[in-house]
């Protein structure tokens, strides 16, 4: 019921809707109740009256018929566009609310998550819980309705066939509790395993051009086939459960049936009931059946749903690593000082990356960070715009506690570009425009020119309005790389951290892009990580960050003249022999 409690919420800004549908579906459910009921009376009572007399009678009826049933049309047209619409737009304020929780999870919660089983949760688990949202209530409605008010006439026409009958349905009730939670078992598992053939299809697709530059086409056919067989298996026992429910059900009706007939048989036998109420008895019997089949499917929608809602009420209730503080503020000085004051961190369960780190990059100065990967130079980086939070110490800026800055106010405040560049899939000027989407053309022309990628651009057919491709894959590592410096120009932050920049990139793009770098750090606070030492050399101060720490810092000079692991790097970079 917790679960129910939690889904009901979401009906409420579709209320009118809601209440409206279950008016119709009363209207829909007291017209096929009230049709047998009418034929009964009449068969008593005017069908046995002169022949004129009926005649007259049948074009009033027939106003009354038509009407009724034209009132149940309108109905059944409503029930089913407008309680599908609320279903459907149900399901778009779920699907935003996900989409939205997973924008302000952290990196943690992605670096141990599958995107695969993300988007499952956003399309496939979202769509059953919409199909629920509109035929739960509305069914469940209707056919309680139907059983209580056809159990009702078949009480009045014959009370002692009406509570035979209605130890059979108590049979099926309890046969149909008893598989449901098997059912719930096998429908959490299906969602597990399109899950996982998501994750294996995005992999693939994803990495497609890896997949045939290493002919492994055959093995990745091998991962998807396992993960398609899982599925069907899961599917099996899924299709099982459902086989023994639905036969289970259709022998339980087949009974009702069987009794009715029988024992009607008996009790016209014994003067206790008339040809014509049999007749009857059967009419209703199939007014009473109907709910009851309905109710089966609604067992299996509700499993099927509230499994996904499951799912989904489970990535909601993740509280966001990082977020606001209660006194969190907007950023005061982000041109003042960027210090690390006895920093510590570690990853969720694993050992400690940075110790005791502390360090002080001066307003509009730039600092290097170089030494051996897994050194934690990256990490700093994650640190500043708190994509992580440190685990021990603190970091500020301008003396102000970066945990005490809105994070939208602090990210703002910075500029990244990274060695992997992503661009989305669609024009060069939607991507300069990432930067600042309230930015003029000529805004972004100017990005582009200072990022050395505008005269790129002009000789491209559809200039600025050229398609990049999914992640850029139209164009070159150097051209997607000083688009992303074209983005960073055009938001303009006063902290720039360079995160192996050009170390991917051959030589002519890296002067290119150095060029761009330069003219992009000028009056910010920089911090660049590089493995090319040559691009640091103007550094105010390097740091060689180790796996003890910062082992060595000062200028280019500095270090080179002190001979240590800094001037060993140069030189292997160099290709010259100490």
């Amino acid at each position: 019921m917790e679960i129910i409690g939690k889904f009901i919420p979401y009906y409420k800004p579709y209320k009118k809707i809601f209440f409206t549908d279950l008016l119709c579906a009363i209207i829909i459910s007291i017209v096929d109740i009230a049709y047998p009921q009418i034929l009964r009376s009449l068969t008593k009572t005017l069908f046995t009256m002169d022949s004129q007399i009926i005649l007259k009678s049948l074009p009033v009826i027939a106003v009354i018929l038509l009407f009724m049933y034209i009132l149940q049309t309108s109905c059944k047209y409503y029930v089913i566009f407008k309680g599908h619409m609320m279903g459907a737009m149900m399901e778009r304020d779920m699907r935003a609310e996900l989409f939205e929780h997973y924008e302000k999870l952290s990196f943690s919660y992605y670096d141990k998550s599958n995107t695969g089983q993300m988007m499952s949760k956003l399309i496939s688990d979202l769509f059953d819980i919409s199909e629920l949202a509109h035929h739960g209530p509305e069914n469940l409605f209707i056919s309680l309705f139907k059983l209580v008010g056809s159990f009702v006439f078949l009480f009045i026409i014959q009370p002692k066939l009406a509570v035979i009958l209605l130890f059979f349905v108590f049979l099926m009730l309890i046969f149909s509790y008893m598989q449901r939670k098997r059912q719930r078992e096998t429908f959490a598992d299906n969602r597990e395993k399109i899950g996982d053939i998501n994750a294996s299809l995005n992999d693939s697709l994803s990495g497609i051009r890896v997949v045939q530059a290493f002919t492994n086409e055959d093995v990745e056919k091998e991962k998807f086939r396992k993960g398609n067989e899982a599925f069907l298996r899961s599917k099996h026992d899924n299709y099982v459960t459902m086989g023994v429910f639905n036969a289970g059900n259709t022998f339980f009706i087949g009974m009702i049936y069987s009794v009715t007939l029988i024992m009607g048989g008996y009790f016209i036998a014994k003067g206790e009931m008339s040809v014509a109420d049999l007749a009857m008895y059967a009419l209703y019997i199939g007014v009473f059946v109907s709910p009851i089949q309905i109710l089966v499917e609604l067992t299996e929608m509700l499993q099927k749903g509230m499994s996904g809602f499951r799912r989904f009420v489970e990535i909601t209730g993740i509280e966001p690593g990082i977020k606001d503080s209660d006194n969190a503020e907007d950023i005061s000085d982000p041109y003042g000082d960027i210090v690390f004051d006895r920093v510590d961190f570690s990853y969720e369960n694993n050992e400690t990356v940075l110790r005791d780190l502390s360090f002080t990059v001066g307003a509009g100065r730039s600092i290097a960070l170089v030494g051996p990967s897994g050194g934690g130079k990256t990490t700093i980086c994650s640190l500043i715009p708190r994509f992580y939070d440190v685990t021990g110490g603190s970091i500020t800026i301008g003396g102000q506690d970066i945990r005490n800055i809105r994070l939208k106010s602090l990210r703002s405040s910075i500029g990244i570009v990274q060695q992997e560049v992503y661009l989305f899939d669609g024009t060069i000027k939607d991507n300069i425009a990432y930067g600042r989407f309230d930015a003029g053309e000529d805004e972004i022309i100017e990005a582009a020119k200072k990022a050395n990628i505008h005269d790129f651009i002009m000789t491209l057919p559809q200039k600025y309005d050229t398609n990049v491709g999914e992640r850029g894959t139209r164009l070159s590592g150097g051209q997607k790389q000083r688009i992303s410096i074209a983005r960073i120009f055009l938001k303009n932050p006063p902290i720039l951290l360079l995160d192996e920049a050009t170390s991917a990139l051959d030589n002519e793009s890296e002067e290119y892009i150095q060029k761009s770098l330069e003219t992009l750090s000028e009056n910010r606070t920089t911090i660049t990580i590089a493995h090319r030492l040559s691009t640091i050399r103007n550094a105010d101060e390097i740091l060689v960050i180790e796996d003890t720490g910062i082992t060595e810092r000062g200028t280019h000079s500095e270090l080179m003249m002190l001979d240590g692991t800094y001037a060993g790097y140069y030189y292997l970079s160099a290709g010259v022999d100490r």
